[in-house]
């Protein structure tokens, strides 16, 4: 007697509102339908889905923020976000190097999502962010979002760009998913030349569900591929084509942080302590194990914050419980990383 065909199983869906996930299926059908068939994106479409919100000069919600020039001649931009001070809080603020996600093509600055999320960062951290505007792919492929990182580092590390009282002794960089990549690479670069940086001292990096990748397709991929938001292997897919230079693979060391191109600067004192951010809906979440394996194997100090049920990027999104726990966690690796204490 033949046996009946067995069903497989449903693949684990995160626990979220109908409204929010409705939203969120929203963005993706959004991301897909601005890419084209030869590689290029509808920038226009985009900004009409995206707009850039403005700047606010008088604090919101405690924090004030201005727009800056990092690089003329480049055209490249931040945004500097700093809390509101009092007359009896004038000591200088420690920094943050902030690198937006979207998978190096997506996304900017001054995406409300991302507006939104520096502001609570800048207000649970006591510190400034300044969110590098990065040149985005397909326009600009690697290394263009690295060497606008480090021109975020030069500009900080000139006094004359910066009258806010910054303390940049006491710096981070700190990125999610593709920011979370460009701001590994930013602190290597940083530390493989750090002579060459007069007064910035980066203290640690922020690593929010970065963004590598390789040729294998790990479990988690393969696990999550169509249950979770936002990550699908057909997107990461389109955009590692996207970043990487042309004709190139995801062994490259714009994906894949084990590359020996990529090594530079990870045997260095300066290269900083790592705050890593792991979510269990998140399909990249093999990739960012690994990464965080490979940096304590070479004697680095990692502290690695795992949500279970965090979905990717869950924490621009402030209805998930998560979220307000993550933001104190920053605060808490900003103020222990800055003054030289080990966290527990």
């Amino acid at each position: 007697m033949e046996e009946a065909p067995t069903t497989p199983p449903r693949k684990a869906k995160p626990l979220m509102s109908r409204l929010m996930r409705l939203s969120i299926k929203v963005v993706d059908r959004v991301t897909d339908a601005t890419r084209r068939a030869d590689g290029t994106l509808n920038r226009f479409a985009l900004s009409l889905l995206d707009p850039r919100v403005p700047a606010i000069s008088s604090p919101c919600r405690g924090v004030a923020s201005r727009d800056v020039i990092l690089d003329g001649a480049l055209r490249l931009r931040a945004r500097l976000f700093h809390p509101a001070t009092t007359s009896k809080s004038t000591a200088p603020l420690p920094v943050i190097v902030f690198f937006h996600g979207g998978g190096f093509a997506y996304l900017s600055a001054a995406s409300p999502a991302y507006d939104a999320a520096c502001r609570r960062i800048a207000r649970y951290a006591s510190a400034a962010v300044l969110s590098v505007d990065y040149r985005r792919a397909p326009e600009h492929r690697f290394p263009a979002p690295y060497d606008d990182g480090i021109a975020a580092l030069r500009f900080l590390d000139d006094p004359k760009n910066h009258p806010t009282p910054l303390d940049v002794s006491r710096s981070f960089v700190a990125g999610d998913s593709a920011g979370g990549n460009i701001a590994h690479h930013v602190a290597r670069r940083y530390a493989s030349d750090v002579a060459s940086f007069r007064n910035i001292r980066v203290a640690g990096l922020i690593a929010i569900q970065p963004f590598f990748g390789g040729e294998e397709r790990t479990p988690s991929e393969l696990r999550l591929d169509g249950a979770a938001p936002i990550v699908s292997i057909d997107r990461t897919d389109w955009m590692w084509r996207a970043f990487l230079p042309p004709g190139c693979d995801r062994t490259h060391e714009g994906a894949n942080f084990a590359s020996p191109a990529a090594a530079a600067g990870l045997d260095s004192q300066a290269f900083p302590p790592v705050l890593l951010v792991i979510g269990g809906f998140d399909p990249l979440q093999d990739w960012q194990r690994r990464y965080g394996e490979m940096l304590k194997s070479m004697g680095k100090d990692v502290r690695v914050v795992e949500y279970p049920d965090a979905i990717h990027a869950f924490y621009v999104f402030p209805g998930f419980d998560n979220a307000r726990d993550f933001m104190i966690r920053i605060a808490k690796f900003v103020a222990e990383s800055a003054s030289g204490r080990s966290s527990s």
